[in-house]
């Protein structure tokens, strides 16, 4: 997998209150990433990009959801989230070099 593509998967970390809750009590981490994107793919991402072993990914597709404004329709776009479990004893910093 080249590394052009390894930077396309991992769009950005899902940051919400229940991704926060998930991490604490399982020590998964939440992310957004590419809607063409592999289980594989999301794991040798996480791997090269943050240093660490993941051993378990689950993926999920998070339909669009309708909004109106006033007498217009329209919808937001559907993408696709990853929860990444990491080997024990390894985590993640998201503020390091910011």
């Amino acid at each position: 997998m080249n590394a052009e593509r390894i930077l396309q998967i991992l769009r950005a970390p899902q940051v919400t209150e229940k991704a926060s809750l998930v991490n604490a009590e399982s020590g998964q981490h939440v992310f957004k990433v590419a809607t063409d994107a592999t289980k594989f793919e999301i794991k040798m991402a996480v791997e090269s990009l943050f240093k660490v072993s993941v051993e378990q990914v689950r993926v999920l597709n998070v339909k669009p959801k309708l909004k109106r404004f006033r007498a217009k329709e329209g919808s937001r776009k559907a993408w696709k989230k990853a929860y990444v479990k990491l080997a024990s004893g390894q985590t993640i910093d998201y503020g390091v070099g910011a």
